[in-house]
């Protein structure tokens, strides 16, 4: 019988890895990663008790699908192709989130310009275009506590994300969850792009048009039925198309 440890060495990686690898490629293609530092991860589909992250050292540019690092919801390392360990600062964020929401299977986290300048603000992220409209309501604040390496931290980080699927962790960063990659990949794309215009906005000296609240909403619901509204069940056609140009360009992510 093929073993936890097994499955990463096979010649066909599983959706879990090749959809992880890719999005931690498409964040360095788009410029949103910070050296070997920030996170993805992914339940394994091995068991709900594990989870993929990237291996400590590496570049996102050189994630793939065999290299990721599966540990438990401990810190223990349960699989490590390259012996190269993980980051113990994504371990306590991750491991939060996946041990208090089973409905999520990927945790994005990045330190982008923009993302860290708008977790920097009193007013955190504002519902001023459609891309951020996708927000209201849905975000969550979490205040800086140093580099996230004390475990008790964890409770906070939990109870502070509640059921939202966005948080803003002030003076440090974005963090986004997904059902899938591909959904987490997607809503950091849009959060990045949010905070892009945000700053625009807020530089341009000129005055800034606010949306109703009640129109905020009523946007933000559009986007969560998007799929429903275009007839999409089994598949996620943007995330198809990422896979797509990945396959394109840097196609040994799936190795």
């Amino acid at each position: 019988m093929e073993t936890l440890t097994d499955a990463p060495h096979r010649t066909v990686q599983s959706d879990a890895r090749r959809d992880l690898a890719a999005a931690y490629r498409l964040i360095a293609h788009f410029g949103l990663d910070d050296s070997i530092y920030t996170h993805i991860s992914a339940r394994a589909e091995a068991g709900k008790e594990h989870f993929l992250i990237n291996p400590y050292g590496y570049r996102f540019e050189e994630v793939t699908a065999a290299n990721l690092v599966t540990i438990d919801l401990e810190g223990n390392v349960v699989d490590d192709p390259e012996s190269a360990g993980v980051n113990k600062a994504g371990f306590t964020i991750h491991s939060a989130i996946h041990a208090a929401r089973p409905d999520l299977h990927c945790v994005l986290h990045t330190h982008s310009v923009a993302g860290v300048a708008v977790s920097c603000l009193e007013e955190g992220l504002l519902p001023l275009n459609q891309w951020s409209m996708e927000f209201h309501g849905r975000t969550a604040y979490h205040d800086y506590e140093g580099i996230a390496l004390d475990l008790a931290e964890r409770e906070r980080l939990v109870a502070d994300l509640g059921d939202k699927p966005i948080m803003v962790l002030r003076n440090h960063g974005m963090l986004v969850c997904g059902r899938t990659v591909g959904e987490a990949f997607r809503r950091m794309y849009n959060l990045e792009r949010s905070c892009q215009a945000q700053l625009a906005l807020m530089g341009s000296g000129m005055e800034i048009r606010r949306v109703d609240p009640a129109l905020a909403e009523h946007t933000a619901r559009q986007y969560e039925q998007w799929d429903s509204d275009h007839g999409v069940v089994d598949h996620d056609p943007e995330w198809d198309a990422y896979l797509r140009l990945l396959k394109r360009i840097q196609p040994d992510f799936e190795g």
